[in-house]
């Protein structure tokens, strides 16, 4: 059963939906959980199941394999949506789950998109949870460290579901292809070996964009769908990436991790990832004049003007065109030599510092702008560099307790 259910009366349901596998032997994929003996295989078996968290991208499996969990299990399955759903909501589904529990059977809640739940809806769930009123199976294409309460992590089991690989989408698409109950069988519609590898390269490891590309291929009046089919069905795609959740930051430390490795190719193609899906061209700009001082350094004085020349272009110049000084700037710090001695320097001098807090400056390093501080002894004995040949006096410059310490190490 549904909270929520969908009014389906008015049309045909989408190939992806019809699709849908109607036992856990059809499920396809996700293996590392679902194999024989793997965890989630065996939970199901023993008729036991923890509360858990479904952590994977779109088109991976999560709500299909919840409800499946819950047939398997003879659960009631209650699925709601965070999007729509509130506390109100939860407060009837827990009095749904303690009827369920007096006839003895379980009740499994499913929240799709559960990080979009704020921190007191979340909370609201720990107490049924703590009480077995209810099996709570969450679902999130979000890191779920960043989204989801301690409180709440620390009762859930966390699963990360995989993307598919082509051959499991080739699958899922061939069965579709076959059944004539469910799927397109019946149209008896041919599909060439190079599109249903197109179909499955641009699904993404994405079951359900699969689908609806293969359904929007056949929608174009063909028997037989082809490469050129399938490229006027596909139009332009739009690349996965959140600016404000997990993916911004795995792409921006992939291509930070290129430029530091010298791979320029890599360099490129990470910041082309960016850019096309939407990033922000001075938020990489401003990671560059980063990594111009902290990865490049002394080692390539240049790459520092030159990341805050790139960041002036492209906040002058704006994109489309942006992208131009970027991959100039990009590839130049990719193979530029690479020393973090000021970066690692830096940070000695810090731990010394939080160490040995407020040390006193050498008298003669001290300025005497007053009498009675040349009285006192300030600046007294200091020695001008510009008075010796080699411009280096043997004098201290650091405090007395860190006489003779070394932060900054030359590269070898």
């Amino acid at each position: 059963m549904e909270l929520f259910s969908q009014d389906t009366t008015s049309g045909r349901k989408p190939l992806a939906v019809r699709m849908r596998p109607s036992t856990l032997k059809e499920f396809v994929g996700q293996r590392h959980i679902l194999g024989e003996g793997r965890f989630l295989e065996r939970l199901v078996r023993q008729g036991e199941l923890p509360s858990l968290i479904f952590w994977g991208p779109p088109g991976s499996g999560k709500t299909t394999l919840s409800r499946l969990i819950a047939q398997q299990m003879k659960a009631d399955f209650v699925e709601f949506s965070a999007v729509i759903s509130g506390i109100q909501d939860i407060k009837r589904v827990v009095e749904r789950a303690k009827t369920n529990r007096l006839y003895g059977r379980r009740t499994i809640l499913f929240v799709d998109e559960i990080h979009r739940f704020n921190r007191v809806q979340q909370d609201a769930f720990l107490p049924h949870l703590e009480e077995g009123t209810i099996t709570l199976i969450g679902a999130t294409t979000e890191n779920p460290s960043f989204e989801v309460t301690s409180p709440l992590l620390s009762r859930c089991k966390v699963l990360t579901l995989e993307p598919l690989s082509k051959e499991e989408i080739r699958k899922i698409l061939l069965r579709a292809l076959e059944d004539k109950e469910r799927g397109l069988g019946s149209l008896q519609i041919e599909v060439d070996e190079d599109a249903l590898s197109l179909l499955c390269e641009y699904s993404w490891g994405d079951a359900r964009k699969a689908l609806n590309l293969l359904e929007a291929s056949t929608m174009l009046g063909e028997k037989r769908i082809t490469r050129e089919v399938v490229k006027e069905a596909l139009q332009k795609e739009t690349l996965l990436y959140d600016k404000q959740g997990e993916e911004h930051y795995n792409l921006i430390s992939a291509f930070i991790k290129s430029m530091r490795g010298s791979d320029v190719d890599a360099t490129v193609y990470w910041l082309c990832r960016m850019l096309e899906a939407g990033e922000d061209p001075l938020f990489i700009a401003r990671r560059m004049v980063i990594f111009a001082s902290e990865d490049v350094g002394n080692e390539d004085p240049q790459a520092l003007p030159l990341a805050i020349a790139t960041k002036e272009a492209v906040d002058f110049v704006g994109m489309p065109e942006g992208w131009i000084p970027l991959a100039h700037c990009a590839t130049y710090l990719a193979r530029a030599p690479k020393s973090n001695a000021s970066y690692r320097a830096y940070l000695l001098a810090k731990e010394d510092v939080k160490r040995y807090g407020h040390l006193p400056v050498p008298l003669h390093l001290r300025c005497a702008p007053t009498e009675l501080m040349e009285r006192l002894g300030y600046g007294k004995g200091y020695k001008y560099p510009h008075d010796y040949k080699d411009k280096k006096p043997d004098q201290q410059y650091l405090p007395d307790r860190l006489r003779g310490r070394k932060y900054y190490h030359d590269e070898d």
